[in-house]
């Protein structure tokens, strides 16, 4: 089965869509919805084999093109097109992806989970992409199509069971042949050629050769570390974790030391105020007692996104855990975004209750919008966003475009499953009394002094997201790696790690400025907490606009506009996530200072 994907433009075709040598139609293997969503369709293949059958130089078939007739030629353009965009095909067998491995510079080998269909040397005659690997790619302004494909297959015999033998690998090696007998091909000689100005007709023969090889070295549960050993970057990995921890280990120290002696001694002297006297010199967060849970503005607005936050944070935990458990293997294509729709559309419950039973503690009355927007807010604006990159994506004739029936699907899953969930916690949450806060909330509101520039708002939210930001860049870098440059992602450990040091950072971040707020006597605590730990989603933004100029060789409007919409998509998503983490971070810590503090 196979795809194809292209690092420079983001549209991934399906196998027919270039005019390769197709199967005869018989049934297309299923799909998981997170197949369909990124655009991964498998088609059966033309290339046949048997078990230990080694075939040389097999025809599979023969393209011919006239330039003189419009639609030939616009398939051969569309072909040269996609040489000249560097499109890969990825071939699976036996569930394995078939990898190219060819020699970089140091003697170390490089395995990549696809091959190219062919490449181009330029008109100065520069050789482009895989046209570097061979001397003979030579000719200026031609293109050179791989029509020739060398398979091996590495196998073990399996001794105690009755199964025979096992695939444990599969390689290929692209060639170009211009086959001088079409009928009885040799796999000798020059390479095919397809010079750019060249009119009349052009013939194109695709064949191959297998070999099988036994290998006693490579054990079946441990088959896929070969496209592992390819990946460069674990030691990074280690690298940048032990960073981040660096990170964490100094911000809980500084936060454990503010906290507890700067804390320990105000609680301490502010018990001990007996006196009449005393208590009028009160001074710093304790002066604030009054109206720190005086509700905010905007307060529904604030808890339809703690809803969504926290509807977003159970779903990662539990895909990332379940990752982490080797459930959703690399092997299983697609299963990770599965299993994330799936817990969104499950978990509308939890949304539905945080998000009434905050409402219902910052004084709000209008249940009923506030339940209709927890349901449709978020999740509409991604769907929209999803909608009208699937428009352009249909319009290009990509195979990401979803099919129709995915759609409806994915609409039925929302409003028949999640939107009634949500209800369900919403009618929980209003069902009980609201969070009963350690002091009681004065009638007049405080005035709040003028605050010195680092206690204004804006500066604290955009210091905020600074050191989330510099905990997670390196995964980042990683994961856009493996969502634009097609490079498998497979250290969910890793990833896991980093979730969890995530979290920490957020909250410590947002506790220790939410303190310095309160200590300048400015009681509006709710928004900005959020605001603080979300701002990473901005550093996130402005980083996958650098990855975007600075990393991608992306052509075209719809594949800039396909990069941005999805980018944009994961942002907002982040946004929440980050956001819900600070607010309960810091509602914790005010709940917790406020309760040990005698108050007349």
């Amino acid at each position: 089965g196979c795809w194809l994907d292209s690092v420079e433009s983001v549209l991934p075709y399906e196998y027919t869509a270039f005019d390769f040598c197709a199967d005869e139609p018989e049934k297309r293997p299923s799909e998981n919805l997170g197949q369909v969503l990124f655009g991964e369709r498998i088609e059966p293949s033309p290339y046949k084999f048997f078990f230990k059958k080694n075939l040389e130089c097999q025809r599979v078939c023969l393209k011919s093109y006239n330039t003189e007739k419009a639609e030939e030629k616009a398939k051969l353009d569309f072909l040269k097109k996609g040489m000249l965009l560097n499109y890969q095909h990825h071939w699976i067998v036996d569930n394995m992806p078939v990898t190219w491995c060819y020699d970089v510079e140091d003697n170390q080998k490089f395995c990549n989970p696809g091959f190219p269909i062919g490449c181009y040397v330029t008109d100065t005659g520069r050789a482009k992409d895989a046209c570097v690997v061979s001397a003979d790619f030579n000719d200026k302004d031609t293109f050179y199509i791989f029509n020739h494909v060398d398979i091996t297959i590495f196998y073990h015999v399996v001794e105690n069971e009755a199964a025979g033998a096992r695939l444990v690998a599969a390689k290929l090696e692209p060639k170009s042949y211009k086959h001088t007998n079409m009928e009885k091909p040799d796999c000798k000689g020059p390479p095919m050629s397809l010079n750019n100005k060249f009119n009349g007709e052009v013939k194109i023969p695709y064949t191959y050769s297998v070999k099988f090889v036994e290998d006693k070295q490579i054990r079946w549960a441990s088959r896929w570390d070969y496209i592992l050993e390819s990946m460069p970057h674990t030691n990074i990995q280690w690298f940048s974790i032990m960073n981040s921890l660096v990170i964490v280990l100094f911000l809980s120290g500084m936060v454990a030391m503010i906290m507890l002696r700067t804390l320990h001694k105000d609680i301490a002297r502010y018990n001990q105020m007996d006196s009449v006297e005393d208590a009028q010199e009160e001074f710093g967060w304790k002066l604030v007692h009054g109206d720190v849970f005086r509700p905010p503005r905007k307060g529904m607005l604030l808890s339809v996104f703690l809803g969504s936050g926290t509807q977003i944070f159970i779903m990662t935990f539990v895909t990332l855990f379940f990752a982490c458990l080797g459930f959703l293997s690399p092997a299983n294509r697609g299963a990770l975004m599965t299993c994330a729709v799936v817990l969104w559309v499950l978990l509308g419950t939890p949304a539905g209750y945080v998000a009434a039973r905050y409402y219902k503690s910052f004084g709000g009355e209008k249940w009923k919008t506030n339940v209709l927007l927890t349901a449709f807010l978020c999740p509409g604006v991604v769907f929209a966003d999803f909608f009208v990159m699937n428009l352009i994506l249909w319009g290009e004739g990509s195979s990401a475009a979803m099919p129709f029936g995915t759609l409806v699907a994915i609409l039925a899953l929302w409003f028949c499953i999640s939107v009634p969930l949500t209800f369900i916690g919403a009618y929980f949450g209003f069902k009980k009394s609201g969070i009963e806060h350690p002091v009681r909330t004065n009638q007049i509101p405080r005035q709040i002094p003028e605050q010195s520039f680092y206690t204004k708002p804006l500066p604290g939210i955009v210091m905020g997201g600074i050191l989330p930001f510099g905990c997670i860049f390196i995964q980042l870098f990683f994961i856009l790696n493996s969502i634009w440059s097609h490079q498998m992602y497979y250290m969910f450990g890793f990833l896991f790690l980093v979730f969890i040091i995530l979290v920490i950072t957020c909250s410590e971040a947002t506790i220790l400025l939410c303190y310095f707020h309160l200590c300048a006597e400015d009681y509006h605590w709710q928004w900005r907490s959020f605001l603080t730990s979300g701002f990473t989603a901005v550093y996130f933004l402005v980083y996958a606009i650098h990855y975007f100029f600075s990393k991608l060789q992306i052509s075209g409007l719809a594949s800039t506009i396909l990069y941005f919409g999805y980018t944009m998509i994961m942002a907002l998503i982040f946004f929440l996530f980050t956001g819900t983490i600070g607010f309960f971070a810091c509602f914790w810590f005010v709940t917790k200072i406020y309760s040990v503090v005698k108050v007349d």
